[in-house]
């Protein structure tokens, strides 16, 4: 969880609760909070933690094992490029075994996101784009 990993960076750095909520401009309550899980901080403060852990907000959000909701992730940001291409993270390719060539489904709900789903190949079959012809 997020207070277990600020707890984590904030040790191996070796600063107090106290220098810790200085360095970035809380109060000691606070990071005992956000450690706790009775709080979080905002993205802003996150974005500060983790330029004072030298890491990137995604790490400090990131589910790992253990920290219940198993089999939820967050694999992190992505960018698209001008060909509206994005390229997923290789930990998102080996949790669900996504190889070059399989077929995903986009879906998309203005209000709630795009998602995608692996699909099996029988599911719908793609037509022999090599010149053959499917029979």
């Amino acid at each position: 969880m997020l207070g277990e990993t600020i707890q984590k960076l904030r040790r191996a750095r070796r600063f107090s609760q106290e220098a810790l909520a200085e360095a970035v401009g809380v109060s000691r309550q606070t990071v005992a909070k956000w450690e706790s899980g009775e709080s979080v901080p905002d993205l802003h403060m996150a974005a500060a933690l983790a330029e004072l852990f030298g890491t990137s907000v995604d790490y400090l959000a990131e589910r790992r094992p253990g920290d219940g909701e198993e089999g939820r992730y967050m694999f992190g940001a992505v960018r698209m490029n001008d060909r509206g291409q994005i390229s997923l993270p290789k930990k998102c390719r080996d949790v669900f075994g996504l190889e070059s060539g399989d077929l995903i489904l986009v879906l998309g709900d203005v209000h709630s996101g795009i998602a995608l789903v692996k699909l099996s190949g029988d599911m719908f079959p793609m037509p022999d784009t090599e010149g053959g012809s499917e029979s």
